[in-house]
Protein backbone atom coordinates (compact mmCIF):
# COMPACT_ATOMS: atom_id res chain seq x y z
CA UNK A 1 0.00 0.00 0.00
CA UNK A 2 1.21 3.15 -1.28
CA UNK A 3 2.08 5.79 1.80
CA UNK A 4 2.42 9.88 1.00
CA UNK A 5 1.81 13.07 3.12
CA UNK A 6 -0.16 14.50 0.63
CA UNK A 7 -2.89 12.95 -2.25
CA UNK A 8 -4.10 15.38 -4.77
CA UNK A 9 -7.07 13.84 -7.18
CA UNK A 10 -7.22 15.78 -10.40
CA UNK A 11 -4.00 16.97 -12.53
CA UNK A 12 -5.48 20.55 -13.65
CA UNK A 13 -4.61 24.08 -12.88
CA UNK A 14 -5.80 23.95 -8.72
CA UNK A 15 -4.46 20.51 -8.15
CA UNK A 16 -1.06 20.75 -10.13
CA UNK A 17 -0.74 24.29 -8.31
CA UNK A 18 -1.46 22.81 -4.67
CA UNK A 19 0.94 19.89 -5.27
CA UNK A 20 3.70 22.02 -6.39
CA UNK A 21 3.04 24.13 -3.19
CA UNK A 22 2.81 20.94 -0.88
CA UNK A 23 6.23 19.34 -2.42
CA UNK A 24 7.69 22.95 -1.49
CA UNK A 25 7.03 22.38 2.07
CA UNK A 26 9.04 19.36 1.98
CA UNK A 27 6.01 16.86 1.80
CA UNK A 28 5.75 13.35 -0.16
CA UNK A 29 2.80 14.30 -2.75
CA UNK A 30 0.55 11.99 -5.25
CA UNK A 31 -0.83 14.00 -7.62
CA UNK A 32 -3.63 11.21 -9.56
CA UNK A 33 -5.61 12.04 -12.76
CA UNK A 34 -8.09 9.82 -14.20
CA UNK A 35 -6.90 11.04 -17.84
CA UNK A 36 -4.17 10.39 -19.74
CA UNK A 37 -2.11 13.63 -19.79
CA UNK A 38 -2.24 16.54 -17.00
CA UNK A 39 -2.96 20.62 -17.90
CA UNK A 40 -5.47 19.64 -20.50
CA UNK A 41 -7.82 22.08 -19.98
CA UNK A 42 -4.89 24.67 -19.62
CA UNK A 43 -3.43 23.53 -22.72
CA UNK A 44 -6.62 24.05 -24.77
CA UNK A 45 -7.72 27.26 -22.88
CA UNK A 46 -7.71 30.82 -24.62
CA UNK A 47 -7.13 29.20 -28.47
CA UNK A 48 -4.26 27.44 -26.98
CA UNK A 49 -2.29 30.61 -25.51
CA UNK A 50 -4.06 30.21 -22.19
CA UNK A 51 -5.23 33.10 -20.50
CA UNK A 52 -3.90 32.42 -17.26
CA UNK A 53 -4.69 35.79 -15.49
CA UNK A 54 -6.72 39.01 -15.73
CA UNK A 55 -5.13 42.25 -14.36
CA UNK A 56 -8.33 43.11 -12.77
CA UNK A 57 -8.92 40.71 -10.24
CA UNK A 58 -11.69 41.85 -7.71
CA UNK A 59 -13.86 40.26 -5.01
CA UNK A 60 -16.99 41.01 -7.72
CA UNK A 61 -16.19 39.26 -10.65
CA UNK A 62 -16.45 36.21 -8.75
CA UNK A 63 -19.86 34.17 -8.41
CA UNK A 64 -20.75 32.84 -5.11
CA UNK A 65 -23.30 32.27 -2.44
CA UNK A 66 -20.69 34.07 -0.46
CA UNK A 67 -18.41 36.26 -2.77
CA UNK A 68 -15.86 37.63 0.19
CA UNK A 69 -14.96 34.06 0.83
CA UNK A 70 -12.56 33.83 -2.24
CA UNK A 71 -10.77 37.47 -0.99
CA UNK A 72 -8.07 35.47 1.18
CA UNK A 73 -6.86 32.95 -1.49
CA UNK A 74 -7.00 35.84 -3.67
CA UNK A 75 -5.32 38.35 -1.46
CA UNK A 76 -2.69 36.40 -0.51
CA UNK A 77 -1.52 34.81 -3.71
CA UNK A 78 -2.41 37.64 -6.49
CA UNK A 79 -2.13 37.89 -10.28
CA UNK A 80 1.05 39.71 -9.44
CA UNK A 81 2.44 36.37 -8.01
CA UNK A 82 1.75 34.35 -11.25
CA UNK A 83 2.92 36.83 -13.24
CA UNK A 84 5.96 36.56 -11.69
CA UNK A 85 6.30 32.96 -12.17
CA UNK A 86 5.97 32.95 -15.70
CA UNK A 87 8.73 35.61 -15.76
CA UNK A 88 10.95 33.33 -13.66
CA UNK A 89 9.90 30.62 -16.37
CA UNK A 90 10.74 32.88 -19.10
CA UNK A 91 7.54 32.90 -20.83
CA UNK A 92 6.29 35.80 -22.94
CA UNK A 93 2.91 37.00 -22.28
CA UNK A 94 1.04 40.13 -23.79
CA UNK A 95 -2.29 41.79 -22.50
CA UNK A 96 -5.12 41.94 -24.61
CA UNK A 97 -8.44 43.24 -23.88
CA UNK A 98 -9.79 44.38 -20.42
CA UNK A 99 -6.96 43.11 -18.42
CA UNK A 100 -6.60 39.51 -19.79
CA UNK A 101 -3.43 38.54 -20.31
CA UNK A 102 -2.36 35.75 -22.79
CA UNK A 103 1.23 33.83 -23.48
CA UNK A 104 2.54 34.79 -26.75
CA UNK A 105 3.46 31.22 -27.31
CA UNK A 106 1.68 27.80 -26.81
CA UNK A 107 -0.61 27.30 -23.65
CA UNK A 108 1.84 24.00 -23.94
CA UNK A 109 4.40 26.52 -22.24
CA UNK A 110 2.40 26.86 -19.04
CA UNK A 111 1.56 23.22 -18.58
CA UNK A 112 5.37 22.33 -18.83
CA UNK A 113 6.24 25.28 -16.51
CA UNK A 114 4.39 23.24 -14.06
CA UNK A 115 5.26 19.81 -14.56
CA UNK A 116 8.71 21.06 -14.34
CA UNK A 117 8.07 22.54 -11.10
CA UNK A 118 6.26 19.37 -9.80
CA UNK A 119 8.82 17.08 -10.85
CA UNK A 120 11.24 19.60 -9.05
CA UNK A 121 9.67 19.32 -5.61
CA UNK A 122 9.37 15.34 -6.17
CA UNK A 123 5.70 15.10 -6.57
CA UNK A 124 4.44 11.50 -8.11
CA UNK A 125 2.26 12.10 -11.25
CA UNK A 126 -0.43 9.14 -11.54
CA UNK A 127 -2.14 9.74 -15.03
CA UNK A 128 -4.61 7.29 -16.86
CA UNK A 129 -5.79 6.30 -12.94
CA UNK A 130 -9.24 6.12 -11.82
CA UNK A 131 -10.19 6.90 -8.08
CA UNK A 132 -12.89 5.85 -6.71
CA UNK A 133 -13.50 5.93 -2.94
CA UNK A 134 -11.97 8.50 -0.66
CA UNK A 135 -12.92 7.59 2.83
CA UNK A 136 -11.04 8.35 6.38
CA UNK A 137 -8.61 6.18 8.03
CA UNK A 138 -7.41 6.03 11.91
CA UNK A 139 -5.03 8.04 10.67
CA UNK A 140 -5.83 10.38 7.68
CA UNK A 141 -7.49 8.72 4.91
CA UNK A 142 -7.32 5.83 2.44
CA UNK A 143 -7.57 6.55 -1.16
CA UNK A 144 -8.67 3.73 -3.53
CA UNK A 145 -7.11 4.07 -7.02
CA UNK A 146 -7.05 1.96 -10.13
CA UNK A 147 -3.33 1.42 -8.80
CA UNK A 148 -4.28 0.26 -5.71
CA UNK A 149 -5.39 1.82 -2.04
CA UNK A 150 -3.31 4.97 -0.78
CA UNK A 151 -3.16 6.20 2.75
CA UNK A 152 -2.28 10.40 3.04
CA UNK A 153 -2.59 12.97 5.89
CA UNK A 154 -4.23 15.08 3.40
CA UNK A 155 -6.48 14.97 0.49
CA UNK A 156 -6.85 17.84 -1.44
CA UNK A 157 -9.94 17.21 -4.13
CA UNK A 158 -9.11 19.46 -7.52
CA UNK A 159 -11.54 17.06 -9.88
CA UNK A 160 -12.86 20.22 -11.21
CA UNK A 161 -16.22 20.72 -12.76
CA UNK A 162 -19.08 19.20 -14.66
CA UNK A 163 -17.78 21.53 -17.60
CA UNK A 164 -16.60 19.66 -21.24
CA UNK A 165 -17.70 16.12 -20.42
CA UNK A 166 -15.58 15.02 -23.40
CA UNK A 167 -12.16 16.11 -21.65
CA UNK A 168 -13.11 14.08 -18.73
CA UNK A 169 -15.35 16.15 -16.78
CA UNK A 170 -17.31 14.31 -13.49
CA UNK A 171 -18.80 15.21 -10.48
CA UNK A 172 -16.93 12.75 -8.81
CA UNK A 173 -15.27 15.57 -6.44
CA UNK A 174 -19.26 16.21 -5.29
CA UNK A 175 -19.50 12.84 -4.24
CA UNK A 176 -16.47 13.17 -2.29
CA UNK A 177 -18.03 16.06 -0.20
CA UNK A 178 -21.27 14.56 0.01
CA UNK A 179 -19.82 11.94 1.41
CA UNK A 180 -18.17 13.22 4.18
CA UNK A 181 -21.49 15.57 4.93
CA UNK A 182 -20.23 18.94 3.16
CA UNK A 183 -23.42 20.49 1.48
CA UNK A 184 -23.53 21.54 -2.19
CA UNK A 185 -25.07 24.28 -3.86
CA UNK A 186 -27.05 23.59 -6.89
CA UNK A 187 -24.23 23.22 -10.09
CA UNK A 188 -25.22 24.77 -13.69
CA UNK A 189 -23.26 25.49 -16.90
CA UNK A 190 -21.12 28.85 -17.19
CA UNK A 191 -19.67 31.00 -19.52
CA UNK A 192 -21.73 28.96 -21.99
CA UNK A 193 -24.08 29.87 -25.14
CA UNK A 194 -27.67 30.68 -24.85
CA UNK A 195 -29.98 28.76 -27.17
CA UNK A 196 -33.41 29.72 -28.36
CA UNK A 197 -37.29 28.61 -29.34
CA UNK A 198 -37.99 27.30 -32.98
CA UNK A 199 -39.94 30.70 -33.68
CA UNK A 200 -36.55 32.60 -32.45
CA UNK A 201 -34.02 29.97 -34.34
CA UNK A 202 -36.11 31.40 -37.94
CA UNK A 203 -34.37 34.70 -38.13
CA UNK A 204 -31.49 33.57 -36.23
CA UNK A 205 -30.29 30.94 -38.09
CA UNK A 206 -29.74 33.26 -41.06
CA UNK A 207 -28.07 35.64 -38.79
CA UNK A 208 -25.70 32.87 -37.57
CA UNK A 209 -21.85 34.24 -38.14
CA UNK A 210 -23.07 38.06 -37.45
CA UNK A 211 -20.99 39.41 -34.81
CA UNK A 212 -21.35 43.14 -33.25
CA UNK A 213 -19.74 44.85 -30.30
CA UNK A 214 -22.93 45.59 -27.57
CA UNK A 215 -23.82 45.00 -24.45
CA UNK A 216 -25.99 41.77 -22.62
CA UNK A 217 -27.31 41.80 -19.65
CA UNK A 218 -28.96 39.49 -17.50
CA UNK A 219 -30.71 40.52 -14.30
CA UNK A 220 -28.96 43.28 -12.97
CA UNK A 221 -25.55 42.62 -14.64
CA UNK A 222 -23.95 43.30 -18.17
CA UNK A 223 -21.13 43.04 -20.15
CA UNK A 224 -19.85 45.17 -22.81
CA UNK A 225 -18.29 42.94 -25.38
CA UNK A 226 -18.78 41.01 -28.57
CA UNK A 227 -22.20 39.53 -29.60
CA UNK A 228 -22.15 36.52 -31.95
CA UNK A 229 -25.22 34.79 -33.48
CA UNK A 230 -25.48 31.41 -34.02
CA UNK A 231 -27.25 28.40 -35.74
CA UNK A 232 -28.82 27.91 -31.82
CA UNK A 233 -28.78 31.19 -30.23
CA UNK A 234 -26.32 33.82 -29.15
CA UNK A 235 -22.97 33.32 -28.09
CA UNK A 236 -19.53 35.61 -27.79
CA UNK A 237 -17.97 37.11 -25.04
CA UNK A 238 -20.54 39.24 -23.56
CA UNK A 239 -23.25 36.62 -24.05
CA UNK A 240 -21.06 33.79 -22.13
CA UNK A 241 -20.54 36.78 -19.63
CA UNK A 242 -24.24 36.86 -19.01
CA UNK A 243 -25.01 33.41 -19.15
CA UNK A 244 -23.49 32.80 -15.40
CA UNK A 245 -26.07 35.42 -14.36
CA UNK A 246 -29.52 34.08 -16.11
CA UNK A 247 -31.60 31.63 -14.93
CA UNK A 248 -34.07 29.43 -17.24
CA UNK A 249 -37.33 31.22 -17.86
CA UNK A 250 -35.58 34.76 -17.46
CA UNK A 251 -34.48 36.91 -20.30
CA UNK A 252 -31.57 39.01 -21.23
CA UNK A 253 -31.40 42.36 -23.03
CA UNK A 254 -29.25 43.04 -26.00
CA UNK A 255 -28.04 46.95 -25.90
CA UNK A 256 -26.48 47.42 -29.92
CA UNK A 257 -25.36 50.46 -29.65
CA UNK A 258 -24.23 50.83 -25.95
CA UNK A 259 -23.39 54.70 -25.34
CA UNK A 260 -25.31 56.00 -28.87
CA UNK A 261 -28.43 58.41 -29.61
CA UNK A 262 -29.78 55.96 -31.70
CA UNK A 263 -33.04 57.97 -31.80
CA UNK A 264 -30.50 61.25 -32.81
CA UNK A 265 -28.52 59.54 -35.46
CA UNK A 266 -31.85 58.44 -37.01
CA UNK A 267 -33.08 61.60 -36.95
CA UNK A 268 -30.10 63.43 -38.79
CA UNK A 269 -30.36 61.14 -41.17
CA UNK A 270 -34.28 61.71 -41.94
CA UNK A 271 -33.47 65.28 -42.19
CA UNK A 272 -30.28 64.60 -44.59
CA UNK A 273 -30.55 61.62 -46.47
CA UNK A 274 -34.31 60.96 -46.78
CA UNK A 275 -34.41 58.84 -49.77
CA UNK A 276 -32.15 55.92 -47.75
CA UNK A 277 -33.76 53.27 -47.01
CA UNK A 278 -33.50 52.36 -42.98
CA UNK A 279 -31.29 49.42 -43.36
CA UNK A 280 -28.72 51.68 -44.89
CA UNK A 281 -28.87 53.69 -42.39
CA UNK A 282 -28.86 51.26 -39.82
CA UNK A 283 -26.04 49.25 -41.93
CA UNK A 284 -23.79 52.18 -40.34
CA UNK A 285 -24.30 51.15 -36.85
CA UNK A 286 -24.68 47.13 -37.15
CA UNK A 287 -23.74 44.89 -39.76
CA UNK A 288 -25.93 45.01 -42.78
CA UNK A 289 -27.80 41.52 -41.92
CA UNK A 290 -28.44 42.72 -38.89
CA UNK A 291 -29.64 45.72 -40.30
CA UNK A 292 -32.21 44.34 -43.07
CA UNK A 293 -33.49 41.84 -39.93
CA UNK A 294 -34.32 44.83 -37.66
CA UNK A 295 -36.00 46.74 -40.78
CA UNK A 296 -38.47 43.66 -41.64
CA UNK A 297 -39.32 42.63 -38.17
CA UNK A 298 -40.32 46.09 -37.55
CA UNK A 299 -42.27 45.99 -40.77
CA UNK A 300 -40.62 49.23 -42.21
CA UNK A 301 -41.11 49.68 -45.58
CA UNK A 302 -40.59 53.50 -46.31
CA UNK A 303 -37.62 55.34 -46.69
CA UNK A 304 -36.20 57.59 -43.79
CA UNK A 305 -38.04 60.43 -44.26
CA UNK A 306 -41.00 59.09 -44.21
CA UNK A 307 -40.44 57.74 -40.80
CA UNK A 308 -42.29 59.44 -37.65
CA UNK A 309 -40.87 60.22 -34.43
CA UNK A 310 -42.65 57.23 -32.81
CA UNK A 311 -41.00 55.09 -35.36
CA UNK A 312 -37.86 56.20 -34.98
CA UNK A 313 -37.99 55.65 -31.42
CA UNK A 314 -39.24 52.01 -32.03
CA UNK A 315 -36.11 51.12 -34.00
CA UNK A 316 -33.77 52.98 -31.23
CA UNK A 317 -35.63 51.12 -29.09
CA UNK A 318 -34.77 47.61 -30.73
CA UNK A 319 -31.44 48.67 -30.93
CA UNK A 320 -30.38 50.00 -27.04
CA UNK A 321 -33.13 47.18 -25.36
CA UNK A 322 -33.67 44.36 -27.81
CA UNK A 323 -35.22 41.22 -25.40
CA UNK A 324 -35.04 38.04 -25.90
CA UNK A 325 -36.00 35.00 -23.70
CA UNK A 326 -33.54 32.36 -24.26
CA UNK A 327 -35.05 28.50 -23.88
CA UNK A 328 -31.93 27.07 -22.23
CA UNK A 329 -28.13 26.73 -22.55
CA UNK A 330 -26.08 24.42 -24.98
CA UNK A 331 -24.78 23.11 -21.78
CA UNK A 332 -21.87 21.71 -19.70
CA UNK A 333 -21.23 20.25 -23.63
CA UNK A 334 -19.44 23.97 -24.15
CA UNK A 335 -19.77 25.60 -20.65
CA UNK A 336 -16.22 26.44 -20.24
CA UNK A 337 -17.27 26.52 -16.07
CA UNK A 338 -19.56 25.05 -13.41
CA UNK A 339 -21.38 27.11 -11.27
CA UNK A 340 -21.94 26.26 -7.69
CA UNK A 341 -20.45 23.28 -6.54
CA UNK A 342 -19.16 22.90 -2.22
CA UNK A 343 -20.97 24.97 -0.15
CA UNK A 344 -17.98 27.58 1.03
CA UNK A 345 -19.80 27.91 4.33
CA UNK A 346 -18.03 24.43 4.99
CA UNK A 347 -14.46 25.43 3.92
CA UNK A 348 -11.85 27.93 5.56
CA UNK A 349 -11.12 30.42 3.17
CA UNK A 350 -7.50 30.40 4.47
CA UNK A 351 -6.91 26.94 3.54
CA UNK A 352 -9.73 25.53 1.62
CA UNK A 353 -9.85 23.02 4.16
CA UNK A 354 -13.18 21.45 5.31
CA UNK A 355 -14.48 22.67 8.83
CA UNK A 356 -16.04 19.55 9.62
CA UNK A 357 -12.78 17.23 8.19
CA UNK A 358 -8.86 18.05 9.16
CA UNK A 359 -6.95 17.42 6.86
CA UNK A 360 -9.34 17.51 3.82
CA UNK A 361 -9.65 19.97 0.92
CA UNK A 362 -11.46 21.41 -2.08
CA UNK A 363 -9.46 23.83 -4.35
CA UNK A 364 -10.81 25.63 -7.70
CA UNK A 365 -13.68 24.84 -9.98
CA UNK A 366 -14.82 22.20 -7.25
CA UNK A 367 -16.07 24.98 -4.91
CA UNK A 368 -18.84 27.31 -4.93
CA UNK A 369 -16.68 30.39 -6.41
CA UNK A 370 -17.10 30.60 -10.35
CA UNK A 371 -14.99 33.50 -11.90
CA UNK A 372 -16.06 35.89 -15.13
CA UNK A 373 -14.50 35.15 -18.37
CA UNK A 374 -11.14 36.44 -18.82
CA UNK A 375 -8.34 34.71 -16.82
CA UNK A 376 -10.39 35.35 -13.12
CA UNK A 377 -10.78 31.14 -12.75
CA UNK A 378 -6.96 30.41 -13.74
CA UNK A 379 -6.12 32.77 -11.24
CA UNK A 380 -8.90 31.54 -8.84
CA UNK A 381 -7.07 27.77 -9.99
CA UNK A 382 -3.73 29.05 -8.74
CA UNK A 383 -4.65 31.13 -5.69
CA UNK A 384 -6.67 28.82 -3.86
CA UNK A 385 -4.31 25.59 -4.87
CA UNK A 386 -1.00 27.93 -3.39
CA UNK A 387 -3.28 28.31 -0.11
CA UNK A 388 -4.37 24.78 0.47
CA UNK A 389 -0.28 23.72 -1.11
CA UNK A 390 0.67 25.94 2.12
CA UNK A 391 -0.65 23.70 4.75
CA UNK A 392 -1.55 20.07 3.39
Amino acid sequence: MEQVDVIVLGAGAAGMFAAIEAGRRGRRVLLVDHAKAAGEKIRISGGGRCNFTNLGIAPDRFISQNPRFALSALKRFTQWDFIARMDGAGIAWHEKTLGQLFCDGSAKQVVDMLLGDMAHTGVMLWLGCGVTAVRQASTGFEVETARGVVRAASVVVATGGKSIPKMGASGFGYQVAESFGLALVETRPGLVPLTFAAQELDWMVPLAGVAVQGRVSAGKTGFDEAVLFTHRGLSGPAVLQASSYWREGDEVRLDLAPGRDVTAELGQAKREQGKLALRTVLGRIVPEKLARHIEASLAITAPMAELGRGELERVAGMLRDWRLRPVGSEGYRTAEVTLGGVDTDGLDGRTMMARSVPGLFFIGEVVDVTGWLGGYNFQWAWSSGWAAGQVA
